[in-house]
């Protein structure tokens, strides 16, 4: 199922690489792009979006919707 999230505080390229690889940490058969400058994760994952969006939040980053 393809998501997209909304996500605070991601400001360079670490952070982008930390979002990616915790999605990936938790379905390895995840495709995942992210564009910092947008705010914008889309993730296309067989995991529910609460198990992806508290992927995200455990790296630090805000989850707005």
């Amino acid at each position: 199922m393809n998501q997209v999230f909304t996500v605070e505080g991601m400001t360079c390229g670490h952070c982008e690489k930390a979002v990616i690889k915790a999605l990936m940490q938790l379905d390895p058969q995840a495709k995942v792009a992210v564009d910092r400058t947008q705010n914008k994760v889309e993730v296309d994952s067989a995991q529910s979006r609460d198990a992806l969006a508290n992927a995200i939040a455990d790296e630090g980053y805000k989850v707005v919707n």
